[in-house]
């Protein structure tokens, strides 16, 4: 999601409580002091030593607004923002800068972009922590491992998680770890052995039980996770936010596979009342609003007409857009075509954002974006595109032998002009689904994408209107290199429709495409699970079971359901 840039004498928005200019916005080119005047830097010390954070916070401030490098009062204000990821982020971003080898810092940094889903970011940093590291310890192998997990890179990981218990066959986080691992690559034996040796390390510990309880349900045996889960519901109370969410997540999840939809639908909201209160995330309505309208404004006709296009390159593979909003099936669909030999998987890439955010700076605009793209030309667009090439070749998106990779971010479709301006033949499929099917589904599922559109119905239906309404006018402006496929119509004629996005490609038809579920790579979503199963329909029309609690936002979304071809019955 993107955020406007800062103006310098405002605090940043990333929550360090600096002033932007001292922040996110700092100006590199300039002198800065690397060390606070002492009387500032030594009342911190003394304040956070004696456990009075509020002036400690104020001190440290102090500090680094007169000094912006010190690192030592960066890591301080760092210890105090450890519970605000993107204050935290900025602070540990900086120190990396200024300290290039210091090992902890770059743990620390790849810790929390592993742990705020960017995994492919967070790699180089935990291996520069290895290299720097004299010693690496099992916390820092185990760290690497999970990340890898998350990359779907099993081999390398399971490699590491080795590694990271020989060195240290106590540590609990390791073997547990390596047990969710084991359970995401479909080695449930292995997974449940693993969590054997944790249950011995850790007795009772209520993680083990939860994974248990998952394995039990990706066995089929829900009727057993069930009672796994309410028993260990029970058990914890409302002392652990984030536990009691994972419990109510899989909860939720399996009461729905039994058919007990109100208990379902009881348990979702139940979830997303325990992600407010972990997170304090709503929807930013306004944001989303005005970003829409600067869009709409700057992709207009005949500013396009006029606009050039970057170039295609012929030296790389090139990406495959595939758009929707959250729970639309793009998952299924990106498992599918990365089954055929010349197209690679790339998963959620955050290339596009990234370029959004970086857009003023690298055209040297003086607006940001989407207006930075105004008056851009052949030259700047050719940077935009080489930039998002380098870093999916960074990402590892692009395979040995492949002509094409995917890039399936969620909401991708926000930004169909910038993706038009920069890669004019890129193939764009829009997957499509009834936007009832779609709402239920991102509100039984907990995720940030979209201005933190998925905390409620009202909000979703809001901002898939919003998103939907944006792709028309795009369509009918620029006319994207677009393909929209309905996820009801690869059901009902599965090879008719991987038949057409191929074609759509300009791949030839290859028959692995069929049997997505046979994909060995690990889809790094909420979708994990069910793409590993062969095709199904019970996801079809899911919405008609919980008529009832979505009564509220079906007026709302009506007009989209017509507009779509789909029917309220």
């Amino acid at each position: 999601m993107a955020n406007p840039l800062p103006s310098s004498d405002q605090t940043c928005a990333c929550g360090s409580g600096l002033k932007a200019e001292r922040c996110c916005a700092l100006d590199w080119s300039r002198p800065w002091p690397r060390q606070a005047p002492p009387q500032i830097a030594g009342r911190a010390r003394a304040a956070f030593a004696a456990g009075d954070r509020a002036a400690a916070e104020r001190l440290l401030i102090q500090a680094i607004e007169a000094a912006p490098l010190d690192t030592g009062a960066l890591r301080a204000l760092y210890d105090l923002r450890v519970d605000r990821p993107s204050a935290a982020e900025s602070l540990l971003t900086r120190i990396v800068r200024l300290e290039p080898n210091n090992p902890a810092a770059h743990a620390l940094l790849g810790r929390l972009l592993s742990e705020t889903h960017r995994p492919q970011l967070a790699e180089p940093h935990l291996r520069r922590a290895l290299a720097l590291s004299p010693k690496p310890g099992a916390a820092l192998l185990a760290d690497l491992a999970w990340t890898l997990r998350n990359q779907g890179r099993m081999a390398e990981s399971r490699r590491l998680f080795e590694q990271s218990h020989a060195l240290d066959p106590s540590r609990f986080n390791t073997v547990y770890g390596w047990a969710r691992m084991e359970e995401a690559d479909r080695r449930f034996d292995a997974a449940g052995q693993l969590l054997d040796i944790g249950e011995r390390l850790a007795p009772g510990h209520p993680h083990i039980a939860l994974q248990r309880a998952i394995l039990l349900a990706r066995t089929g045996a829900d009727e057993a996770a069930l009672a796994a889960l309410e028993a260990l519901e029970q058990r914890a109370g409302d002392s652990d936010t984030g536990l009691r969410l994972d419990i109510l997540n899989e909860k939720g999840a399996v009461l729905d596979r039994l058919g007990r939809r109100p208990e379902a639908f009881t348990a979702f909201a139940a979830a997303k009342q325990a992600m407010f209160d972990l997170t304090g995330h709503s929807y930013l309505a306004d944001a989303a609003a005005e970003q829409a309208r600067r869009l709409k404004a700057t992709f207009v006709r005949e500013r396009m007409i006029a606009l050039p296009r970057a170039g295609v390159r012929t030296d790389a593979p090139q990406p495959i857009f595939i758009v929707g909003f959250p729970r639309s099936g793009t998952t299924m669909i990106e498992q599918t075509l990365s089954a055929h030999p010349r197209i690679s998987a790339g998963d959620e890439l955050p290339i596009i954002g990234e370029l959004v955010e970086t857009a003023q700076s690298l055209l040297g605009a003086a607006l940001p974006y989407p207006e930075a793209l105004a008056n851009a030309d052949r030259d700047g667009l050719n940077l935009l595109r080489d930039r998002y090439l380098d870093r999916a070749r960074e990402f590892g998106a692009m395979a040995s032998g492949a002509d094409w990779f995917t890039d399936k971010m969620p909401l991708n479709e926000t930004h169909l002009g910038l993706i038009s301006l920069i890669f004019p033949r890129a193939p764009i499929i829009h997957l499509i689904r009834h936007p009832l099917d779609v709402a239920l589904s991102t509100f039984a599922n907990q995720m940030t994408h979209g201005f933190y559109c998925a905390g409620s119905l009202d909000s979703i239906a809001r901002h898939y209107l919003l998103t939907l309404d944006l792709v028309d006018h795009y369509r009918a402006e620029i006319a994207p290199n677009y393909l929209a496929i309905r996820y009801e119509d690869i059901i009902d004629d599965q090879e008719a429709k991987v038949r057409e996005m191929l074609a759509f490609i300009g791949a030839e038809f290859d028959p692995r495409c069929l049997a997505f579920h046979e994909n060995r790579r690990y889809a790094r979503t909420a979708s994990y699970a069910q793409v590993s199963e062969k095709l199904y329909d019970r996801s079809r029309y899911r919405w008609r079971g919980y008529r009832d609690p979505l009564a509220p936002i079906i007026p709302v979304l009506e007009p989209a359901i017509r507009r779509l071809g789909y029917e309220v019955d």
